[in-house]
């Protein structure tokens, strides 16, 4: 299945095999050490930059349906975020993993998306539209 939006990701999660967990990491954009004149332009101009990880939570499918959601769950912690980083683990013998069992995924994406592997994720913006990141 293609995934063209948030709704063709809760969809493609909820035929799988195996229950999935979805896995979520916000990130903020920022300025990157040692920035140079242009990127700060281009920054404040609202490209460029660099995204770090300031909240990640795990969630079942049927908990976050809609994207404004998960926003409105999100605005509660008082950290603001640009970019939702999703993955999914799946369960086994038709039981959806915990939140712990996603502990060790998250960090891991964690790491990943601090070192700017981030390719195997999908990216939302706040209005919940996929983005493509460069």
């Amino acid at each position: 299945m293609n995934i063209e939006s948030y709704a063709d990701l809760i969809r493609a999660a909820g035929i799988q095999d195996e229950p999935q967990r979805l896995l979520f990491v916000f990130a903020k954009a920022e300025l990157p050490n040692g920035y140079t004149d242009t990127q700060k332009n281009n920054f404040e101009q609202g490209q460029g930059g660099a995204l770090a990880p300031v909240l990640c939570v795990d969630k079942l499918p049927d908990e976050v349906v809609e994207f404004s959601t998960l926003v409105a769950e999100s605005e509660k912690t008082g950290i603001d975020w640009d970019i939702a980083f999703v993955s999914a683990i799946a369960g086994r013998g038709s039981f959806a993993p915990n939140s712990d069992e996603a502990s060790q995924p998250l960090k891991m994406m964690t790491e990943k998306i601090q070192g700017g592997m981030i390719a195997d994720f999908l990216t939302f913006n706040k209005a919940g539209d996929l983005v493509a990141l460069y």
